[in-house]
């Protein structure tokens, strides 16, 4: 695959200090959609994501901390169960979605 071709990530962190915690939280809210408080999904070629990455790793102790990012297939199921933090009728959805190329498609674009 391209390094310049969209996909969906799910970037999670675990970090141990309270003002490091907040930091990153504060700045990956501005660079992807939360799913959970510290899970994350960031869409973006493999190129966005490793420079996003190399922008996390200045905000944290890599000693300590624990920040991972993983490629989502491309055809993705999600299950869950109990409320979730998104609105009910909102969906992450990949560029080459099917799904959202048919919403397109319906909207004239």
């Amino acid at each position: 695959m391209a390094l310049n071709t969209p996909r969906g990530w799910l970037i999670t962190y675990d970090i141990t200090n309270p003002k490091r915690l907040v930091r990153l939280h504060r700045f990956l809210v501005r660079q992807a959609t939360p799913v959970q408080y510290s899970v994350f999904h960031f869409e973006g070629s493999a190129a966005q994501m490793g420079r996003l990455m190399a922008d996390i790793e200045t905000r944290i102790d890599a000693g300590t901390d624990d920040v991972r990012a993983y490629q989502l297939p491309e055809h993705l199921s999600i299950d869950t169960i109990g409320r979730g933090s998104l609105p009910g009728d909102t969906f992450l959805l990949s560029p080459t979605s099917p799904a959202l190329q048919a919403l397109l498609q319906a909207a004239g674009r």
